[in-house]
């Protein structure tokens, strides 16, 4: 729309200063009138054609054929209109699409505008060359400028196609790393919801299992211990799971760090299961809080599979720390299992892709019947950087 604009004010103006040098010449008056008039059409053309042949590839082949003849006719008439090329050429090259087609148009633009000098200049040796040499200078402009911005205007037109490849590039990759992010959110709370809430609903489960024989038997007291324990354990996970909905951090080693949490997590298993647990512990690990939750994880699926598989009397915690590692092993004498027979379960899986997050591993010591060993290991100080 604005380059039309422009066009149409160039276009206008030309035709008005040229016909005003006309009348300023007093030529004969058919020369006047054919020459103000071939120019007056030549701008009508404009306005009526000039939008559309910007963009439609046959408007503008219309406009430059007829701009051709008309400025050849108007020179004919008035030599002094030669000056309407200034306009034409570049006209020529805006309007048709193709470099080719449009260098054939300023040759025959060239040609019309000699022949208009001809005929109205006559045939004289000096009036031939006169426009011979007007016309191969103006052609000769014509066609260097032209090419020239026709280069600049391919050149952005490239730019512009790599501008909206490398943006679309960009897009599909945020894109994807959004999904990937989603993913690993929805990983990160999924191994969250698992090791602690679900662990929470599991041992709420039990507890109440264990109140309401208590109850049936007639052992009031009892049942009470086990309806204090099955409200303790409710509030907990309440807690976890209010933090993880408003914040999305892992909980469980706040208020004394991991060897504390460690302690907390073996008394409250014992007072739920009846399994007797040990814990021994160095306290000159220095792991980041990411880490400590890593290991309290590990604890907390061991356990958890301790109370719903192996039948144990009793499991041990054991927290090492080596110069540059350390593990956590968790031990029972319960009933065992074969670490290569397949599982459908989440836990032990998913405490391999945590430990992985921090370059960490996992190793699993166990046979049927005669208990099981789960090693957690992790590097500490630079290494776990």
């Amino acid at each position: 729309m604005t380059e039309s604009r422009w066009w149409s004010f160039a276009v206008v103006a030309t035709g008005i200063v040229l016909s005003a040098l006309v009348l300023l010449e007093h030529p004969s008056v058919p020369r006047m009138v054919g020459a103000i008039g071939a120019t007056a059409v030549l701008v009508a053309v404009w306005l009526v054609l000039g939008k559309r042949a910007i963009v439609d590839r046959r408007a503008g082949l219309i406009v430059a054929i007829a701009f051709i003849i008309l400025a050849s006719v108007s020179v004919g008439f008035a030599s002094s209109m030669a000056t309407i090329q200034c306009v034409v050429y570049p006209v020529i090259w805006t309007v048709l699409d193709r470099t080719r087609t449009a260098i054939i148009a300023n040759v025959a633009l060239a040609l019309a505008i000699g022949t208009g000098f001809f005929l109205g200049l006559g045939s004289t040796p000096s009036a031939l060359i006169l426009a011979a040499t007007i016309e191969g200078l103006s052609l000769a402009f014509s066609l260097a400028l032209g090419l020239w911005i026709t280069s600049i205007a391919e050149k952005s037109a490239e730019r512009k196609l790599l501008i909206d490849q490398l943006e679309a590039a960009q897009e599909q990759l945020a894109s994807l790393n959004r999904d990937a992010g989603a993913a690993s959110e929805r990983e990160r709370l999924a191994r969250e919801i698992h090791d602690t809430i679900a662990q929470d609903l599991t041992g709420l489960v039990l507890t109440a299992q264990r109140g309401l024989r208590e109850l049936r038997s007639g052992n009031s007291a009892a049942a009470e211990k086990q309806l204090d324990l099955l409200e303790e354990n409710a509030r907990n996970a309440l807690t976890e799971t209010r933090a993880l909905v408003a914040s999305g951090a892992a909980v469980g080693v706040e208020g004394g760090g991991l060897v504390t949490a460690l302690r907390r997590l073996a008394e409250r298993f014992e007072r739920e299961t009846g399994i007797s647990i040990s814990v021994r512990a160095d306290d000159g690990a220095t792991l980041d809080r990411d880490r400590e939750v890593v290991l309290l994880r590990c604890a907390q699926e061991a356990l958890a599979n301790v109370r719903k598989h192996s039948s144990a009397d009793a499991a041990a915690l054991t927290l090492v720390v080596r110069d540059d590692e350390v593990c956590l092993s968790i031990t029972d004498d319960g009933s065992g299992f074969d670490p290569g027979a397949p599982s459908s379960g989440f836990g032990l899986d998913g405490l391999r892709r945590r430990l992985n997050l921090v370059r960490g591993s996992l190793a699993i010591t166990a046979s049927p019947g005669s208990g099981t060993i789960l090693v957690a290991t992790l590097p500490v100080g630079e290494a776990s950087a």
